[in-house]
């Protein structure tokens, strides 16, 4: 809970708004850039960019580099990256799963039963 914890920057990454998706979409199997854009409605490419970024410097993903013309990048989970978008994911389904009570809250400020 310490605020100079360097966890508190890993948190950021896995939790972020776009963190989540990536990790996601990267537990189906390695993906190229577009794919991943493409599947992640809404996301920039500066956004992709530096959230791939991010979980690769926390060694979540792999960045393979195909030395070929034009450039070929895929991306794809480490064993660490695995273990966490399973422990994301889960909140994800839970998420699904529970979609229409959170909502039905926020429409009627019920409380979750």
């Amino acid at each position: 809970m310490d605020a100079d914890c360097p966890s508190r920057e890993v948190l950021k990454h896995m939790t972020s708004r776009w963190g989540v998706l990536v990790l996601v979409v990267l537990l189906s199997g390695t993906h190229r850039f577009s794919e991943l854009r493409r599947k992640i409605g809404g996301i920039s490419e500066k956004m992709l960019s530096q959230t791939l970024q991010g979980l690769e410097g926390d060694g979540f993903v792999d960045r393979i580099s195909h030395p070929v013309v034009p450039p070929h990048v895929e991306y794809t989970l480490t064993k660490m990256g695995e273990q966490a978008a399973s422990k994301v994911e889960a909140m994800v389904d839970w998420i699904e799963e529970n979609l229409h009570e959170i909502m039905r809250f926020k429409r009627e400020g019920e409380v979750y039963k």
